[in-house]
């Protein structure tokens, strides 16, 4: 009966996340749900104020630097004019010749430097538009051309980026944001390399049937710029190198001889290996905050206003995910999830990437997101696998790749809050648009997660 409650709760989670039903209320209704049914109702005020709360409040003090940061700094390059002008310049060395791969490329280069997904979709769409309408693509593919650019090699796989992603196993594993480097790029060449082909062969073919653009009512206009439209393409790159360039300099220059001895007495609990990844990312990101203010100072048309956006920004995506680490953390405590926890731990109990996979992949499928349902894997079974791996002989920092990787891979279900805000972006329909999202975003990178897990079994991580 308590599995059975669990399954139950997930189902519903999911069946209203996707009638747009926020997770704020959503979470705790659905933990609550799953302690009733399980039977358990003499707890059901402690599993709120003692196990959900406590799960989010851990989330949000671990993770609130990361959100709060990556959130600015979005905000600092889309007024700034740095992130039009980085698309722009792309735009005019590809051209409509090549609009799917100029459109997926801008993405990539602004995400990866730790652009919002949300910015980006923002700031690319009009010049995705404009270059579709140019070179008679369908604007059906718009959003899986921005997708692929922006919600799969560049948050999972490449090593350095600074998404939230590629952050959160960082405390469970003591890895950092640059885990498994080579399989990264692997798996980030895949995604690319087959996403493209996907979409330049859905374009061939809606260009054989004479398809052309559509919805001519559009006037496919370039974005207007930021606060400056004159911003130099060296500064609008320059905050994006920073932030990987930073992160890499303490990642691996400067922490690994630090002498970490004091703050050990002051804070016996820490584990200066997990968390150095996350004060390298949050220093990263800091320092790319402030060069582009300093760089821009007399630019900014209100920079106050563009600060306080960037900050109120980051809040609902921090207390969503935050809400489903408590939920996660209610099921955890449930007796029902014991048969759950092992049956998944058995599916490949001397490969330890196999079951990760698939539970992190199963989980950001039910909640829609990569974040959230990696969240609840890892605060749920994060030490189950790092017990598993140093048994087998695993690394922690494969552990850590595959983890991000297998987050990517079902967190765009047709409920994704993410498909549904670039759809919105985009006026398009799940009906018109979500089988090519669909492909490049799940299909791709699940063959890029396999080729991983195999070639990690076969020789470990490099």
């Amino acid at each position: 009966m308590g599995t059975l409650a669990i399954v139950v709760s997930l189902l519903l989670l999911m069946f209203f996340a996707y009638r747009g039903v926020t997770v704020l209320i959503l979470a705790p209704i659905m933990a609550a749900l799953a302690v009733i049914l399980s039977g358990d109702v003499a707890v059901l005020l402690p599993a709120y104020t003692q196990t959900f709360m406590s799960a989010l409040g851990g989330y949000v003090i671990q993770f609130l630097p990361i959100f709060l940061l990556g959130a600015l700094f979005g905000q600092l390059m889309a007024d700034s004019g740095a992130a039009q002008a980085l698309a722009r310049w792309i735009t005019d060395k590809l051209g409509s010749r090549h609009a799917i791969l100029t459109v997926v490329l801008a993405c990539a280069a602004l995400t990866y430097g730790g652009v919002s997904l949300f910015v980006v979709a923002f700031a690319v769409y009009p010049i995705a538009t404009a270059l579709f309408r140019h070179a008679g693509i369908p604007k059906r593919l718009i959003p899986a051309a921005i997708a692929l650019g922006s919600f799969t090699f560049t948050m999972t796989a490449l090593p350095g980026t600074p998404s939230i992603q590629n952050a959160i196993p960082i405390p469970y594993f003591g890895t950092n944001v640059f885990a498994a480097p080579g399989l990264g790029i692997i798996a980030a060449v895949i995604m690319l390399g087959l996403g493209m082909v996907w979409m330049l062969a859905r374009a061939g073919r809606a260009l054989r049937a004479g398809e052309g653009y559509g919805e001519a009512e559009e006037a496919g206009q370039m974005p207007e710029q930021g606060d400056d439209p004159a911003m130099p393409l060296g500064l609008a790159v320059l905050p994006l190198l920073l932030v990987v360039g930073v992160n890499a300099l303490f990642t691996y220059g400067i922490f690994p001889h630090m002498d970490f001895s004091a703050m050990s007495e002051r804070y016996a609990d820490v584990d200066p290996k997990r968390v150095t990844g996350l004060w390298a990312l949050i220093i990263a990101l800091a320092t790319a905050c402030v060069v582009l203010i300093a760089l821009r100072l007399k630019h900014w048309a209100n920079l106050r206003d563009t600060v306080n956006k960037g900050v109120f920004g980051f809040m609902l995506p921090l207390f969503n995910t935050a809400s489903e680490v408590g939920y996660g953390a209610v099921i955890a405590s449930l007796a029902g999830f014991a048969i759950i926890r092992d049956a998944v731990l058995d599916v490949a109990p001397h490969n330890p990437l196999i079951s990760e996979a698939i539970a992190m992949g199963t989980l950001a499928g039910i909640t829609g997101s990569s974040s959230g349902g990696m969240s609840i894997a890892l605060a749920t079974l994060g030490n189950d696998y790092l017990a598993m791996a140093a048994k087998t002989g695993i690394s922690p920092e494969l552990l850590h790749r595959v983890a991000v990787l297998a987050s990517g891979s079902m967190d765009t279900l047709p409920h994704s809050g993410a498909i549904i805000t670039l759809l919105s972006i985009c006026r398009l329909t799940h009906r018109k648009s979500y089988g090519d999202i669909a492909a490049v975003t799940i299909l791709m990178p699940v063959i890029a997660l396999i080729t991983v897990i195999a070639l990690g079994t076969m020789f470990g991580s490099f």
